[in-house]
């Protein structure tokens, strides 16, 4: 594996993040090239994980940049998994959220809990989502 580059510069071909996606069985809902990219540039801080010109990963938080910033879309290209990507992105993104007084929270599935401990997370509340037609 080479150097990994950490950047909050966008893919220039956002087919690298619909493959991420799909990898990770992320895309159900089907997201097109447009709606991935609108989702990266539009989030209040994006960061980016790249081995070359290959996206390997990302994560990105949303928020209003005042009070909660909610982590979400954390995720590595299988076969970049367990090499501390993912943790490098998740504490950029917290450092991040600190630096500008915005208090990072996430929900998560109950298997990775203990993961998001180890970085200071505690459990706060019921995640709830409503389904809708897309």
């Amino acid at each position: 594996m080479q150097t990994i580059d950490y950047t909050i510069e966008p893919p220039e071909d956002f087919k690298q993040m619909q493959s991420l996606y799909e990898s990770l069985g992320w895309n159900s809902i089907n997201l097109t090239i447009s709606e991935l990219k609108q989702m990266c540039l539009g989030s209040w801080y994006t960061i980016y994980a790249f081995e070359g010109e290959q996206l390997v990963g990302t994560g990105r938080v949303i928020s209003d940049g005042v009070i909660t910033g909610i982590i979400c879309g954390l995720g590595v290209l299988p076969k970049y998994q367990r090499n501390g990507i993912g943790k490098a992105i998740l504490n950029r993104l917290i450092q991040h959220c600190e630096c500008n007084r915005v208090i990072p929270q996430l929900m998560c599935e109950e298997h990775l809990e203990s993961y998001y401990e180890n970085f200071g997370f505690e459990k706060f509340t019921v995640g709830m989502s409503r389904k809708i037609n897309r």
